[in-house]
């Protein structure tokens, strides 16, 4: 969700086996409502630290993402491009939650009319990264060693299905997402198939170099590109009472969508199933604000 670093995780959980999932699932005993519990407690501790970090006196400035700032104004830097090419396995959302987050953004363009947001068409979520920031050549050879199970691992969701729930809107002084946690009536999660994907694309020779293992399903929504809707007019310096406006908007709409929104015994809430509508989706290039080049996508249902 934000910069190219890696993240920490604040689940609790110590990676520190072969297959980097297998950490969360071994250390819930391969219990479903506690891999749910461990990505709830992720997202939830990170937007506590992240509103602690903005409501700080000293908080002073944004993380803009100067790379996307250059792309979007373009007559400032005619000359510049993003360079950076990745490999990914995306899941794509269905219309559902497309629609969801359509009224998300626009009820947060009420308050940060400037800030950048996600095409619905670019929504998705990192499910796997084999790599990033790397060169178009060093792209091309891991894919070449990807193709002979480039189809198999598209289309793993269709008979691998699991279901991610409870929306909540996580932020930073970066961007805005949204994210999800797998849901607890499965034995089979987000996580195994994160976990069963990693396995897939290793057994092909290549090697996987995400940026991150955290639990975490998000969909980036937007992204801050420049200081106008927090700053003071004149510099880059955020206004303290700018920020607590924005905060106090985010947690609202937290609070309708854990309303509204979330499994409960009385309704479905608004999930969707990985691969409902579109199988996995295989991008390389320069693709870090949805863009890129597809490869494959995979049989959705």
């Amino acid at each position: 969700m934000g910069s190219g670093t890696a993240y920490p995780d604040y689940s609790g959980v110590a990676v520190n086996t072969p297959n980097p999932y297998d950490a969360l699932i071994d250390s819930c005993n391969n219990d479903p409502a506690l891999v749910q519990e461990r990505y709830a407690i992720h997202r939830e501790k990170r937007n506590a630290q992240q509103k602690q970090r903005m409501l700080d006196p000293e908080f002073k400035s944004l993380d803009i993402d100067q790379i996307l700032h250059k792309l979007i104004f373009k007559t400032k830097y005619p000359d510049f491009r993003d360079t950076r090419y990745c490999l990914v396995f995306w899941a794509r959302p269905p219309q559902a939650i497309k629609d969801l987050i359509l009224t998300i953004q626009n009820e947060l363009k009420t308050i940060t009319p400037n800030f950048w947001m996600m095409p619905p068409d670019n929504l998705h979520t990192t499910t796997l990264e084999i790599t990033h920031s790397l060169t178009e050549p060093e792209i091309s050879a891991r894919l070449e060693k990807l193709e002979p199970k480039l189809e198999e691992i598209t289309d793993f969701t269709y008979e691998h299905r699991t279901r991610l729930v409870n929306p909540m809107v996580s932020f930073d002084a970066s961007a805005i997402a949204l994210s999800f946690v797998p849901a607890s009536d499965n034995a089979y999660t987000y996580h195994h198939l994160r976990r069963e994907l990693y396995d897939l694309c290793k057994s092909t020779g290549v090697t996987v170099e995400s940026r991150y293992v955290v639990p975490s399903a998000h969909l980036t929504i937007g992204r801050f590109v420049d200081y106008t809707d927090l700053g003071d007019g004149s510099s880059d310096i955020v206004v303290p009472e700018k920020a607590r406006a924005w905060i106090d908007k985010l947690e609202e709409i937290n609070a309708w969508l854990k309303r509204d929104h979330w499994v409960s015994d009385s309704r479905t809430g608004s999930g969707w199933t990985v691969g409902e509508e579109k199988g996995l989706d295989c991008n390389k290039g320069r693709l870090w604000y949805g863009n890129g080049e597809r490869v494959r996508l995979g049989r959705g249902f």
